[in-house]
């Protein structure tokens, strides 16, 4: 009976390839929206897991994501060093300044400072330059990719045209001179503004004067320490909010989720991919039965019973599914081809194909329902009615 119920499917090839092509709709915007929404995501803390190192990180309580500018007294630092528990604690400045590139051009870019003894926090991956030399005078480092991250010379020099920051170009701050002495590659981020680094003691140079300067204090604990047990420590002991790289990745992406409507826009498209392949498959699958009635009609008066009618419906959608949902996750992943720059973010972990099949079985779970319950009902002499 499978076989007969795959050569009517197949017979009617209209009908079949509807149904599948709405199937593949479904799995593609499911999969491919879905792939987008949580590399989006992921962006969000890019910059929390590329600092590493650190167990904790203290900052402001009223601090509630990674771009959030709410400095400390340099006071914090030493508190922290007095917790019971810490290994070492250390310096981070964060903080957002105007920077003049050689041709004029002006970018709002991040400053970072680190701590000049360890310069722990620093960028994953040197491209050229070492991290070492920010230690030289009025040293930064810059990303590898600037045009990308707008750290580029729009007029370029001495006839030169549009050109990527190098090694040896100068930086304006606020009156101070900086020299490029490195560039940096790290993973892509969910904010824009172009990342430069330095040492702490030159951030607090050239940044404007404030009693709060101090942006995150990053905090080691000691072997054999528990990490949450040291992070309640501080948090008592000098009203700081500490948290560990997890959790203050967490707190920055439900946050950026939240304020700026991402969960609800992709969450509206994901559910738009359901309904439109539910009743996409629903109309051309119960269309497709109506148009086979007799058949199905002549196999109930020759004996099958009512579990045979729905074996066959059933092996029907399941074979459509499978091609739709093939053909729809394919189309989805040729998503990665896109070129970098478009700044296009796509990750698919096993859970996102999971989340399609699982929704393309319910679009054919419903599709099935619908036209099941007309097949189980069709009445076997409609096969000797003109």
């Amino acid at each position: 009976m499978i076989g007969v119920a795959l050569k009517m499917l197949l017979g009617d090839k209209l009908k079949y390839l509807a149904l599948v092509a709405g199937l593949a709709f479904a799995a593609l915007l499911v999969t491919q929206q879905a792939s987008i929404f949580l590399g989006y995501t992921l962006r969000t803390g890019a910059w929390i897991r590329d600092t590493g190192a650190a167990d904790l990180w203290v900052m402001d309580p009223q601090l509630v994501f990674t771009e959030d500018n709410k400095p400390m007294l340099e006071r914090a630092l030493y508190q922290v060093r007095g917790v019971d528990g810490v290994d070492w604690a250390v310096p981070m400045y964060k903080g957002w300044l105007t920077v003049r590139l050689p041709d004029g051009t002006r970018v709002t870019s991040r400053l970072i400072g680190l701590d000049d003894a360890s310069l722990v926090g620093g960028p994953p991956e040197m491209v050229s330059g070492r991290l070492e030399d920010l230690r030289r005078d009025r040293a930064v480092i810059i990303h590898a990719d600037q045009a990308s991250d707008g750290l580029l010379l729009k007029r370029g020099l001495e006839g030169e045209g549009p050109r990527p920051l190098r090694i040896g170009d100068t930086l304006g701050v606020r009156d101070h001179g900086l020299e490029v002495v490195g560039t940096f590659r790290s993973a892509p981020e969910f904010f824009w503004d172009p990342l430069v680094y330095t040492t702490y003691s030159r951030a607090l140079q050239v940044a404007p004067p404030d009693r709060r300067m101090t942006g995150y204090v990053l905090v080691k604990c000691k072997p054999g320490t528990d990490v949450q047990t040291v992070a309640q420590r501080i948090e008592e002991r000098t009203g700081l909010e500490a948290r560990t790289s997890a959790e203050f990745e967490d707190v920055t992406m439900w946050f950026v989720l939240v304020k700026t409507g991402i969960l609800v826009n992709f969450g509206f498209t994901i559910l738009l991919g359901f309904v439109v392949g539910a009743l996409a498959a629903g109309q051309t699958f119960y269309m497709f039965v109506l148009d086979n009635l007799r058949h199905y009609a002549a196999l109930k008066a020759m004996g099958a019973t009512s579990g045979t009618l729905a074996l066959m419906v059933g092996a029907q959608l399941m074979v459509a599914a499978f091609v739709g949902y093939g053909v729809g996750l394919g189309a989805a992943c040729l998503t990665t081809l896109a070129p970098a720059s478009s700044g296009l973010a796509f990750e698919m972990p096993w859970q996102v194909p999971a989340l399609g099949f699982a929704a393309i079985m319910v679009c054919a779970g419903i599709a099935g329902g619908i036209a099941l319950l007309r097949v189980l009902r069709v009445d076997p002499a409609l096969v000797f009615k003109s």
